[in-house]
């Protein structure tokens, strides 16, 4: 099974809304692919070759990824990438082509390799895609066979925060698996829309969002990247049963819905996921209460083609702080020595199942730390009540050790969050030179306060060792290509420790 089988919504139902209102149906998006698969082998595109895409969200970009991933191997990248990014990624990846739109940055172009084809999408009227070669490198035509569950689908990249970007190969029967869960864990039906928020060169965006849609038969509305500002204007229009994003994009959601209280009365979502990082417990208090919806707490990976655990739908329990229990996965805590721990013990989280990839690309040194009898290492510390559910504690390398105390930063995090003068707050290590590392906090607020007032305000709810040494009050805080704020970056990008 690829992908193609997937698209299996009723033939006049809308499968993509695009920015400007235009509906593409499943008949028309199922004949659009097949017609983009043709021309990119024509173009001289064989099954194997890595086909990377530079393309700002919207319709466009969906349509070219499954074009690519059926007629080759996508390789989606953001596009604001800087030349010298988009020129490690070509690299890395052994791009055989480059697909754009009309416009695209110069630095997207700029990197490409001589031996690289050029291919522009151009949107027809009706909102499908068309592609033209702009620079050819091959005289032959190609007419390989649809891809099998084994086949690569796509290659996409570990965030690379602590060391070099790992390869990760995404095969067809692991989007499969994943989007089956997906369906699974949220009832997803044809009768659900959602919003395309999240970007489409991450897993969050393209799986638990793209594909999950359209593999339920669902509609998926396509704005051009997110805007906080219009966000409620469009659930207005669309009526969306459901969205997925990032605690960023929940918090700035939140943050104008008081605005917007009529539209948010008229539309309740049926439930609203949260994935790509740790939503603050704080945060999801406030957005049930203001929302009126039920918020799903949900824990993903790249490794995993997204999806692992998630807190389930009403009537079932959602457990506030934690993430779920594993949804189509075997969820475990595993000690240094790949012992498994009995529920209430900390240790590394680990997974196995049909939706987890089966190695890192050409990197055996990283697939021996992290594929253990079956079972993918996550890297994540945590630990499983009695009940299976799985409460996330921080990224190993992220946790504190300040003189032997292991401290998560989520739990200063939620802290600081905790006082009315805080929109966003980050806790990060610093060197020491007696207690290892020390434990600071950056803060973006929404009224005036002093750093003083906010360790005041930290000392009534953690243990002395946890209260951060200095609060830094800043405009705003640091971020990875994907939103993600960069904990481990913090004391560089302070030039402290």
């Amino acid at each position: 099974m690829n992908l193609l089988q997937l698209l299996s919504g009723e033939d006049h139902h809308p499968s993509l809304i695009t920015p400007d209102g235009a509906v593409i149906t499943y008949q028309q998006l199922r004949e659009n692919i097949k017609v983009l698969i043709s021309q990119l082998h024509s173009f001289g595109l064989k099954s194997k070759d890595a086909i990377a895409i530079a393309m700002t969200n919207g319709t466009p970009v969906a349509i070219t990824f499954l074009a690519a991933a059926l007629s080759g191997i996508a390789a989606p990248l953001n596009p604001k990438y800087k030349q010298e990014e988009f020129a490690f990624y070509y690299q890395d990846t052994q791009a055989k082509a480059l697909i754009t739109l009309p416009g695209t940055p110069e630095a997207a172009l700029a990197a490409a390799t001589p031996d690289m084809m050029l291919i522009e999408a151009n949107v027809n009227s009706d909102g499908t895609l068309n592609f033209t070669l702009i620079k050819p490198t091959s005289t032959t035509s190609t007419n390989p066979e649809l891809p099998n569950g084994d086949d690569v689908a796509m290659i996409l990249h570990t965030s690379g925060t602590t060391s070099r970007p790992k390869r990760v190969p995404i095969r067809h029967r692991h989007l499969i698996a994943s989007v089956d869960n997906i369906i699974d864990a949220y009832s997803l039906t044809p009768a659900d829309t959602t919003f395309g928020l999240m970007p489409l060169f991450h897993i969050h965006g393209l799986v638990g969002c793209l594909l999950a849609t359209l593999a339920s038969g669902g509609t998926l509305v396509c704005p051009n990247g997110f805007n906080a500002l219009e966000f409620w204007k469009l659930v207005d229009i669309y009526k969306p049963t459901w969205y997925s994003s990032s605690p960023t994009m929940h918090q700035m959601i939140l943050a104008r819905a008081s605005r917007n209280l009529e539209i948010v009365k008229a539309n309740p979502f049926r439930f609203i996921r949260s994935s790509s990082a740790a939503l603050p417990l704080v945060i999801i208090e406030q957005m049930e209460e203001v929302l009126n919806s039920p918020v799903l707490e949900s824990y993903s990976m790249t490794e995993t083609s997204h999806l692992m655990t998630s807190n389930p739908l009403p009537p079932k329990v959602r457990k506030a702080g934690t993430v779920g229990y594993g949804c189509g996965v075997e969820v475990g805590i595993m000690d240094d020595e790949n012992n498994f721990l009995s529920p209430g013990n900390l240790g590394e989280v680990v997974v196995k199942g049909a939706n987890v990839i089966d190695g890192y690309e050409n990197n055996p040194e990283a697939n021996a730390k992290s594929f253990v009898n079956g079972w993918f290492r996550t890297g994540d510390q945590g630990k499983i009540d009695e009940d299976g559910y799985l409460k996330l504690t921080g990224r190993i390398k992220e946790l504190i050790n300040r003189g032997g105390e292991k401290i998560s930063p989520l739990e200063v995090d939620d802290a600081l969050l905790r006082h009315p003068a805080v929109s966003e707050a980050l806790a990060f290590a610093v060197s020491h030179p007696t207690l290892g590392e020390e434990v600071h906090a950056a803060v973006v607020l929404k009224t005036e306060v002093d750093a003083k007032e906010l360790l005041s305000h930290c000392s009534t709810m953690l243990a002395d060792f946890k209260v951060p040494k200095q609060v830094h009050i800043l405009s705003e805080l640091p971020r990875g290509a994907t939103g993600k704020l960069q904990r481990l970056k913090m004391a560089k990008f302070l030039n402290i420790g």
